[in-house]
């Protein structure tokens, strides 16, 4: 029997991407930038960088503008990206809307999902049109909102 590769386990909606669409849609040299908003206020630009890039993953290196030397590398694999997306069936909602960002307006998935009833939620918004992270999420904190929008992606 045939099964679905958006779907990662029992009582999980399907991601917006599978594990391949992820892999062929980065290859080594990838940048994603990206600003963060922080609940404090605080605002930085972050950078993501695909390097060594094979068929189960990548080395991904990531950096704040303001810290350019201060790089975090860690390999992760196409899954590990996919599985950042598999999010619980009887706690998210999904809908399509279109967004503006510094990517222009772009058509997005969304995806409103919690750990409970009453939990806060955390909205992502992935653009078909751009496989892997999503375009912008929202996370709540204490003492606010820490958004997170993709400011540009420069291909390989």
């Amino acid at each position: 029997m045939p099964t679905d590769a958006h779907v990662l386990g029992p009582g999980l909606l399907p991601t917006p991407f599978t594990a391949d669409e992820i892999r062929e849609a980065t290859g080594a040299g990838k940048t994603i930038r990206l600003f963060v908003e922080s609940p404090d206020g605080s605002q930085h630009e972050r950078f993501n960088r695909f390097e060594q890039t094979d068929a189960e993953g990548a080395t991904l290196r990531a950096w704040f503008a303001e810290n350019p030397a201060d790089v975090v590398t860690s390999r992760v694999t196409w899954t590990d990206l996919q599985h950042h997306a598999a999010f619980p069936a009887d706690h998210t909602t999904v809908t399509t809307e279109a967004i503006d960002i510094p990517l222009g307006r772009v058509e997005c998935t969304r995806y409103d999902t919690s750990d409970g009833p009453d939990a806060p939620v955390e909205t992502y918004w992935f653009s078909p049109a751009h496989p892997g992270m999503p375009v912008r999420y929202e996370v709540p904190l204490d003492g606010g909102v820490l958004r997170t929008t993709v400011m540009s992606i420069e291909p390989a």
